[in-house]
């Protein structure tokens, strides 16, 4: 088995993702190449300290430049804020690294399309982390419409929906101001209803769409300086991105999508859901039941059709073999580790990991069509 040396870029959420995906994958996937978790960067050195501790880490480093010119790594795993997504990716591209990005690829449509052509010149590797991808009941959902189970498709009904900025004294976090989070609910959430919709029912033609920001000042965090006002009353700063986005979309295969992604949805902690119907059948899936997909086979005899639940858990189902006996179900950082095997299966096999910088290029696109149809107040075309 031959080593691959990983540099992580960040060390909280989607670092403790992707960190626990190293440790796990060669553990449950075999595989000839091993991932060695050899350092972890972040700007608070106490702060990826603790984290290379806790993950498994064997070197620290507060430096990303750094990182990306050490000879000794092989691949660098960006999952830092999306406003620092091109230049690291760019920079670790001309070292001739290959990369692993968290979503979405970038904050502009522009600096999407910069990191595709800089590691396409570079020749390496890379994959933007759409990890839903990777959920069995998707993947299995993707090979039923392979097969033609579902016939012409006529509708697609995609939402992501989140509560957990519905407090107004919620402060005024990164992902709140444009600057460096790009936009709102849009990027952060519905960036993962886009990609679906790509994988599951092809390319987007067209959109309209409104964006909205129900909650427009917000408490600065206490922890900046001069974040506090007079008589100890929080300073409020101007929230710059959308709460909520949602849109209609024309598809290249002459179906019609409907949209959300919110962050206002009370009770919705976590509902990433699909919908897909046509001319022979359906499909339904819900984030918060991921083990399971639902489906309508219309030529069922009359009387019999109805929705069933299929149990996503069983070894003939996509990565569920490599895991426990049938019925035992997997979680949410199983995707992740499903993810990390496929990027290294690509590696070992030299062919590009799917989802790519490509399809991080062109659910841009998209969300940039989006953005421009909340201004116009028309129908935008998603470019090819």
């Amino acid at each position: 088995m031959t080593e691959v040396n990983i540099a992580l870029i960040g060390y909280k959420f989607m670092g403790k993702a992707h960190s626990n995906a190293y440790r796990q994958v060669r553990r449950f996937f075999p595989g000839k190449l091993e991932p060695r978790m050899k350092v972890i960067c972040g700007r608070d050195r106490k702060g990826a300290e603790a984290a290379a501790r806790q993950f498994g880490w064997e070197e620290v480093e507060t430096d990303w430049r750094r990182v990306v010119r050490r000879k000794d790594i092989d691949i660098i795993d960006v999952s830092s804020p999306g406003y620092l997504h091109c230049e690291m990716a760019v920079e670790a591209a001309r070292a001739g690294k290959h990369i692993i990005c968290e979503k979405p690829l970038a904050n502009t449509l522009r600096d999407a399309q910069k990191m595709l052509q800089a590691a396409e010149r570079a020749g390496v590797k890379h994959m933007i982390m759409h990890n839903y991808r990777k959920i069995p009941a998707v993947a299995l959902a993707k090979q039923m419409i392979e097969d033609g189970r579902l016939g012409d498709i006529y509708h697609y009904h995609g939402a992501y929906l989140q509560d957990w900025i519905m407090d107004p004294k919620f402060p005024l976090v990164w992902r709140l101001e444009k600057k460096y989070a790009g936009s709102g609910a849009l990027g952060d959430i519905g960036s993962h209803a886009v990609d679906l919709a790509r994988m599951l029912n092809g390319e987007f033609n067209s959109v309209t769409a409104q964006l909205t920001t129900f909650i427009k000042e917000r408490p600065r965090p206490s922890d900046g300086a001069g974040a506090w006002g007079a008589k100890g009353k929080a300073a409020k700063g101007k929230v710059t991105v959308d709460d909520d986005a949602n849109f209609l979309a024309r598809f290249r295969n002459q179906s019609v999508g409907v949209f959300e992604a919110s962050r206002f949805c009370g009770g919705r902690r976590n509902y990433n859901t699909f919908q897909i119907y046509g001319s022979k059948g359906s499909l339904a899936f819900n984030l918060e039941r991921m083990n399971e997909l639902e489906f309508y086979d219309c030529t069922d005899k009359p009387g019999l059709q109805g929705f069933k639940t299929i149990s996503v858990t069983e070894g003939a189902h996509p990565y569920v073999g490599n895991w426990w006996p049938p019925g035992h179900i997997i979680g949410y950082e199983h995707t992740f580790v499903h993810a990390i095997h496929d990027f290294l299966v690509a590696l070992e096999k030299d062919k590009m990991p799917t989802p790519n910088f490509q399809d991080g290029v062109k659910n841009q696109a998209v969300c940039d069509a989006i953005e421009r149809s909340a201004k116009s107040g028309r129908w935008e075309k998603v470019p090819v």
